[in-house]
Formats: C-alpha cells, sequence, structure tokens
C-alpha cells in the first residue's frame, strides 16, 4: 500500500537538535514501510509551505518538520498562524496529505519532550491518506 509512495519531507533547521531528531525518527518509520523518501532542509517554518509548493506535483505525501517556540512578541503568533493556514491551503488544493510535524512550544524543553509523540502522530496521519 505504501511501498514506492514518493514522500517528500521539508526540514526546518532553525532548531537543529530538535527537528533533527524527529527527522530522524519519522525516516526510520518510513523506511519500514519501504517509500522513496527525499528531505529537503529550509531555515525556518516560515519557508516549509512555499518548498511544499515547488513540488506538489512530484509527491505523493508530505510531511512537514518544524519547531516554533514563543517569544516575547507576537512574531509566534504570525508565524504559526501563516504557516498552518498555509499547508491546509496546499492540502485542498492539492489533494495530497501533508502531515504536520511542526511543534509549537512555549520553551525547548516542551518541544524536546513531544518529539516522539509528534513524530508517531505526523507519520500515522501520513500513512492514513496514502
Amino acid at each position: 500500500m505504501y511501498k514506492n509512495k514518493k514522500i517528500l519531507i521539508v526540514n526546518a533547521n532553525y532548531y537543529k537538535d530538535i527537528t533533527n531528531k524527529m527527522l530522524h525518527l519519522q525516516l526510520k518509520e518510513l523506511i519500514k514501510i519501504k517509500t522513496r523518501t527525499k528531505v529537503i532542509s529550509v531555515s525556518g517554518a516560515f519557508e516549509i509551505p512555499l518548498m511544499i509548493s515547488r513540488n506538489l506535483k512530484k509527491y505523493d505525501g508530505f510531511i512537514a518538520i518544524g519547531c516554533v517556540i514563543k517569544g516575547e512578541t507576537s512574531h509566534y503568533d504570525f508565524i504559526c498562524n501563516s504557516v498552518f493556514s498555509s499547508l491546509i491551503g496546499l492540502m485542498i488544493k492539492s489533494n495530497k496529505p501533508i502531515a504536520n510535524s511542526i511543534l509549537t512550544t512555549n520553551n525547548s524543553s516542551q518541544a524536546l519532550k513531544r518529539v516522539k509523540k509528534k513524530s508517531k502522530e505526523s507519520i500515522n496521519s501520513l500513512k492514513s491518506f496514502l
């Protein structure tokens, strides 16, 4: 069922220590189900929707990996709202699954605690639509 499905993972490197852990966990699962997977890195979560948009026709599904940590300004809210709205729009436009593996937390400690759970949820979400 999943064998040979082409999956693109877009990994935001702003919080590399967090996103690389998610990337490795999810790659491990995608190898188990025998998908053909490519990883493209971008600088931050804000760039994820554009990279997926540029590759919509080439892949069967996508995983958006990122981390946005709340700071002292409203920047967090603008980034989260923009990215999530864009990803939903891309899913509807393309009728292809985009697994949301973007952590939104108050600090890096919370993010690290959620890495495994969020990774598992994302893979399960993607699998349910492939």
